[in-house]
């Protein structure tokens, strides 16, 4: 009898051995989309706490205010509630290396960085719609005088600390333009981080700014009588002192824990 040819054991799947199952091609989706919606909620409820935060800020000040002219009144609050949320922004940075549990604070700097500078947009455009009129005069402490029928500067200091504002204001604009993962990808980490650094130049001319409308400017004048001391004065020299200090610490306490792990 002829000899039975004997079949291969060996069967020819017909999806390649290397593609994972169906199954797995849906899990993995469904992980994606799992976590880029905690993702996106995350973002979601830091954006919100950030824009609560500031508006309850500014609602203070206002309510702490109530003699003051309403577009003054206004604007200043505004504008002081983004410099809080500028103090919010620098703290974690340095208080995480004291404290390294308070680490699961810094994610939040950039909303609340961002929120910051919308604020502070917010308030130069209070400024400039409202009580400069979109005057670069006005704006620089010129007024036009009947008696003298020209333009002269009453405030001396007054131009110089608006300049500084609007300059702190544009490099804002530059940090609130590369505020997102596409930008830090586009220009690098090096650029991004070096770029984002300029935080602490907009926080010395906003300190600068500040400092200039609290103590010098309603201050006695020839012209005009001062306004009551804002109340705002002590709090800010002590934010700002403090926020310093804790910058201080935190840079000695680096170089001290980098020289106890350098090798004898």
């Amino acid at each position: 009898m002829p000899k039975r040819r004997r079949q291969s054991s060996t069967t020819t799947s017909s999806r390649p051995t290397n593609t994972p199952p169906p199954t797995a091609h849906r899990l993995e989706a469904s992980t994606t989309a799992t976590s880029t919606f905690a993702v996106a909620r995350t973002l979601l409820l830091r954006n919100a706490a950030a824009v609560a935060v500031g508006l309850a800020v500014a609602y203070l000040f206002w309510t702490s205010r109530p003699l003051w002219d309403p577009e003054m009144r206004l604007w200043k609050s505004v504008g002081d509630a983004s410099l809080i949320l500028l103090y919010a922004t620098l703290i974690p940075g340095p208080l995480a290396r004291l404290a390294p549990r308070t680490a699961r604070l810094i994610p939040w700097r950039r909303e609340l960085g961002i929120w910051f500078g919308v604020f502070a947009l917010v308030h130069t455009f209070l400024i400039l719609d409202g009580w400069a009129r979109w005057s670069l005069q006005r704006l620089l402490g010129y007024e036009f005088i009947p008696e003298l029928d020209r333009y002269a500067r009453l405030e001396p200091g007054f131009g110089l600390a608006n300049l500084i504002g609007i300059a702190a204001v544009l490099i804002t604009i530059a940090l609130l333009a590369t505020s997102t993962d596409w930008a830090l990808h586009r220009l690098g980490a090096s650029a991004w981080k070096f770029l984002h650094n300029s935080v602490y130049i907009i926080f010395w001319l906003i300190l600068l700014h500040t400092a200039y409308f609290l103590f010098i400017h309603y201050s006695p004048h020839f012209h005009r009588l001062p306004p009551p001391p804002d109340w705002f004065r002590y709090p800010f020299l002590i934010l700002t002192l403090g926020l310093i200090a804790l910058q201080t610490t935190a840079f000695i306490n680096t170089i001290r824990l980098r020289k106890l792990r350098a090798p004898a």
